[in-house]
């Protein structure tokens, strides 16, 4: 039986063991792969991966909010956004503002800007192209066109410029949204190919100007391509982080324990 992330979602907000199990297991590995991302070179131990766990398990997180229209994705969604918050990055010298980007590549077109904030998000070309299903040197060439247009509105530029402000242009886009910004449904609807065109117009119109909704939606993006490659724990791997959060492990099943007893 399928145990969905509808019923971990209920389970955990009441508290019980089936949905931390699930949890643990299925979302350590995207922890796991969200703090080597966004740290390269350092290793996020299982000690960082259990405060982590215990931060997110304490009463007062707000991890679990509404999950509509596609549980799974808005969960991870909201995961990563909790995961990049407890994370300590490097502060790059010579940090460019929202502003400033914005006005440099006003020019671009949406996928063009979803190309270059994927750079601020540390993805090389070759996995940016996977994740918009562009070629990398098609991404290479929008990359450089940008950087032209980031070096004419700064009086210090350097290539590592956009992927140093990281860190701090997401959290500035995270929190520029307004009433007008977009669901998540319109962008999974595009990503699933379940978008109209009179749908689809109306998105580039409003997010081709609005970075929130960008960055939105290559967080979205960065889901489908996190979930695509995920493997749950095994109950040994998982087993330590339950016991740190006081979670009961599985109990056997009733012709496993016969065999037990028989042993």
């Amino acid at each position: 039986m399928i145990y969905t992330c509808y019923e971990m979602i209920r389970d955990c907000r009441a508290g019980r063991s089936e949905g931390w199990r699930h949890l643990v297991a299925a979302y350590v590995p995207v922890i796991r792969r969200l703090a080597v991302h966004y740290q390269p070179g350092r290793q996020l131990d299982d000690a960082g991966i259990g405060r982590m766990l215990t931060a997110l398990h304490a009463p007062e997180s707000d991890l679990f909010q509404s999950l509509e229209p596609a549980p799974e994705r808005c969960f991870v969604a909201q995961l990563r956004q909790k995961v990049l918050a407890m994370l300590q990055p490097d502060v790059a010298a010579g940090a460019i503002d929202l502003e400033t980007v914005a006005a440099a590549l006003e020019p671009l077109t949406l996928v063009e800007k979803q190309a270059v904030w994927l750079e601020t998000m540390l993805y090389p070309s070759a996995e940016t192209g996977a994740l918009l299903r562009m070629s990398p040197p098609t991404v290479d060439k929008i990359r450089s066109r940008a950087a032209g247009f980031v070096r004419g509105k700064v009086d210090s530029w350097s290539a590592n410029m956009l992927a140093g402000s990281g860190f701090a242009l997401g959290r500035t886009a995270a929190s520029a949204g307004t009433p007008e910004c977009l669901p998540p449904k319109t962008f999974l609807d595009l990503l699933d190919g379940r978008s109209t065109w009179r749908n689809r117009e109306e998105l580039e119109q409003h997010a081709t100007r609005c970075w929130h909704c960008i960055d939105h939606f290559c967080r979205l993006v960065e889901v489908v391509g996190l979930l695509r490659r995920n493997q749950a724990l095994s109950d040994a791997e998982a087993a330590p982080f339950w016991e740190l959060l006081g979670v009961s492990p599985p109990s056997s099943p009733a012709w496993k324990r016969w065999l037990d007893r028989r042993a």
